[in-house]
């Protein structure tokens, strides 16, 4: 992973630097919160360590000034700091992971790839709304990254959508994609109401009826 470490104790920033490098990341080490906000608007990183109490600008601040420009870059806060608003705040803003001075530096390689496998298994999965996502590998529905169990039938309008999304999908094309199994004609009025029951076992609604063409999940979805 490309990381970067924002830590004004110099020893402490030397060797978590030191340690991650040796273990196979790209490490770019500062101090200074000022310097750092410089480099995050030139360099993209796949993870942010942070302390909160840095000089000029903290790393709470800067993660907010990151959310404000919609950069949504996973991050673990490293701090003395035990102020349970502090902590508060930075699970608000979005933070990954909270880890208390001193810690073991193997302890935060566990975190790191905690977080590693979070981002494989996100980029494996088409995100459909806020909390669904779909693995068309292993035609799985996911909510909240926990597997959802749905008949097979469902699952492939599922699949069926999400391979065309921001598409209209008409009654046809569902005929010939999902119900192609069938040696009968499948009317419109069964489609439909596999979809609603679809529909009414979501805890988010994100499949839309275009009424009398078919239906549709929007690509901002």
């Amino acid at each position: 992973m490309k990381i970067l470490i924002l830590e004004d104790d110099i020893l402490m920033n030397e060797s978590i630097t030191k340690y991650l490098t040796k273990i196979g990341h790209a490490m770019t080490s500062v101090r200074d919160g000022d310097i750092c906000l410089n480099i995050l608007e030139k360099e993209k990183f796949d993870l942010l360590i942070f302390d909160i109490n840095v000089p000029n600008v903290d790393g709470l601040t800067i993660l907010e000034e990151l959310h404000t420009q919609k950069k949504m870059v996973p991050v673990i806060f490293i701090s003395t700091l035990i102020d349970i608003e502090d902590i508060s705040r930075a699970f608000e803003l979005g933070c990954y992971d909270y880890l208390k001075k001193p810690f073991h530096l193997k302890e935060l390689n566990i975190r790191i790839n905690k977080i590693l496998q979070s981002t494989q298994m996100k980029m494996q999965h088409k995100i459909l709304s806020k909390s669904y996502s779909f693995n068309h590998e292993t035609m799985t529905l996911y909510f909240n990254n926990e597997p959802q169990i749905f008949p097979k039938r469902q699952l492939q309008i599922i699949e069926f959508l999400t391979k065309n999304k921001s598409l209209v999908c008409s009654y046809d094309m569902f005929r010939e994609n999902v119900w192609y199994d069938f040696d009968i004609d499948i009317d419109n009025a069964t489609i439909r109401a596999e979809i609603n029951r679809l529909k009414n076992n979501l805890k988010e609604d994100f499949i839309i009826n275009v009424r009398g063409v078919g239906y549709m999940i929007k690509n901002s979805a």
